[in-house]
């Protein structure tokens, strides 16, 4: 009976660490923030700045994330915390020399933050410009633009002619309060 009950314990916590592996691997941009939450001071804590991805590979989702806190003891007023597969892998200081000049330092405005990078990506893609595309890559930017935060969203589609070649077809601008679709910046006559 007491092996039994053993077993029965240790499926259980497997099966409950594999559910945590898998989630973690799919963590939006704002669980990310939530997540980085940890790795910060308290004066930090929930005070972004920005968020931002390398481009995604073999996915629309991109594994590697960058999310910068607001922070005052820093420098250069900024704390960095690199996630990758849902998972920090590192926490740094960035130089940003030229986000004070530009006014990037400010913490975005957390009450217009209601739409996370899973949402602008859905958004993104239901644009009817894009119905025949054959995307294969993104790279997200949570940032600050004319209206309040915006998700910066720039796409990668196989071309026509040669499809294992990939091109930059452009950027897809969608208001992080409302999800509207704000501008599209979008070349698809690069594609041919």
């Amino acid at each position: 009976m007491k092996l039994r009950a053993g077993s029965v314990l240790m499926g259980t916590l497997w099966v409950g660490w594999a559910a945590v592996s898998l989630d973690a691997k799919d963590l939006t941009a704002f669980e990310l923030v939530a997540a980085g939450n940890q790795y910060v001071s308290e004066a930090s804590k929930n005070h972004v700045v920005q968020i931002r991805s390398d481009k995604s590979v073999g996915s629309l989702v991109p594994e590697f994330w960058y999310v910068v806190y607001y922070d005052p003891s820093a420098t250069l007023k900024a704390v960095e915390v690199k996630f990758g597969g849902g998972k920090e892998m590192e926490v740094k200081r960035p130089m940003r020399l030229l986000e004070p000049m530009r006014g990037n330092q400010r913490v975005l405005d957390s009450d217009k933050l209601k739409v996370d990078s899973d949402r602008a990506l859905s958004i993104a893609l239901a644009e009817p410009l894009l119905k025949n595309i054959n995307l294969k890559a993104t790279q997200f930017w949570l940032e600050h633009g004319d209206l309040g935060p915006r998700w910066r969203i720039r796409l990668w589609a196989s071309k026509i002619n040669n499809p294992s070649k990939l091109e930059d077809i452009g950027e897809i601008f969608v208001a992080a309060d409302s999800g509207q679709v704000i501008k599209d910046d979008l070349h698809l006559g690069r594609l041919d």
